[in-house]
């Protein structure tokens, strides 16, 4: 994930402000999904739960990089693809779909560990973490798509 959101950043940085903050904000919460994940994105070490402040860091940082997408950056690229015509407009229809998808598994995860405590035993933790990763790994596949064709005809 951390060598992709890079990647779109090398390829698109720099060429529309408000993509380079949302890319900026989907480093941070890759960063910070790794670390309750129990493991640096560049180092491997002993799993062990997180401590709930980093839970719900984690949430809240999920759900400004929802919002961020849903109601800044779909709209700009939504208006540009009216803009360039049938297949980008086609291509974007049938991406949010699938988006929309990943935007109910962040959510169901946020509602289930927004408000975490110490106490708690977070017994489908891992479980939980595994589906979330595979959303958002999912979710920047298909917004990579958008972004691409957003700049590929520009």
């Amino acid at each position: 994930m951390l060598t992709r959101v890079e990647k779109a950043q090398q390829k698109w940085g720099g060429s529309h402000t408000v993509i380079d903050k949302w890319l900026n904000e989907r480093q941070e919460l890759i960063v910070l999904y790794c670390k309750i994940a129990g493991f640096s994105p560049y180092d491997k070490k002993d799993h062990a739960l997180p401590e709930p402040q980093v839970i719900e860091s984690f949430c809240q940082l999920l759900m400004d990089y929802l919002s961020a997408g849903h109601f800044e950056v779909y709209d700009d690229i939504a208006k540009a693809c009216e803009k360039k015509g049938l297949q980008s407009q086609e291509l974007a229809n049938s991406i949010y779909p699938r988006i929309s998808s990943t935007t109910d598994v962040a959510l169901d995860f946020n509602d289930k560990y927004a408000e975490v405590d110490k106490e708690d035993l977070l017994a489908d933790f891992d479980k939980d973490l595994s589906v979330i990763g595979e959303a958002l790994e999912a979710r920047f596949a298909l917004e990579d798509e958008l972004i691409d064709n957003l700049f590929s005809n520009h």
